[in-house]
């Protein structure tokens, strides 16, 4: 099921590339992830609420509270970036450098989470980063 969740986050992702570029256009990079952000607040307390798991909120650890905080701050600060990325240059150019992001996570998981490192995970990553560069430099070369 895990899968399923993952294609749909990958595709609303790609939505949210090609439709942000197109509204960057005479647009602050930071005043358009601002004008997001309230949408995505709406709509996430919105789920919570039909969902009814804001009860949970109370049973929330503290270290769960501090490392939340520090993705939202982590989330925060890569859309701010992300969005002044794609304000400046071309989205397929920027989403893959930017999606080399998933390199950092491999690696964070396998120090900080303890996963193991299979052979798959290696050649996808050498992959990722190989694009990456080879994008990167098409496109600094012009």
């Amino acid at each position: 099921m895990w899968l399923i969740w993952a294609i749909l986050a990958a595709i609303t992702a790609a939505l949210v590339t090609v439709l942000t570029k197109a509204g960057l256009k005479n647009v602050d990079s930071s005043l358009a992830f601002a004008l997001q952000s309230v949408l995505i607040v709406c709509i996430t307390w919105a789920v919570v609420t039909w969902q009814g798991t804001f009860s949970g909120i109370k049973e929330i650890e503290t270290k769960a509270w501090v490392l939340l905080g520090l993705a939202g701050v982590a989330t925060s600060l890569s859309t701010l970036f992300s969005f002044k990325a794609l304000s400046m240059g071309r989205a397929s150019y920027v989403t893959t450098v930017e999606r080399s992001s998933l390199v950092i996570a491999v690696i964070l998981s396998v120090l900080f989470l303890k996963e193991k490192i299979t052979w798959q995970l290696i050649v996808g990553v050498v992959l990722i980063i190989s694009g990456a560069v080879l994008i990167a430099l098409s496109e600094s070369g012009k």
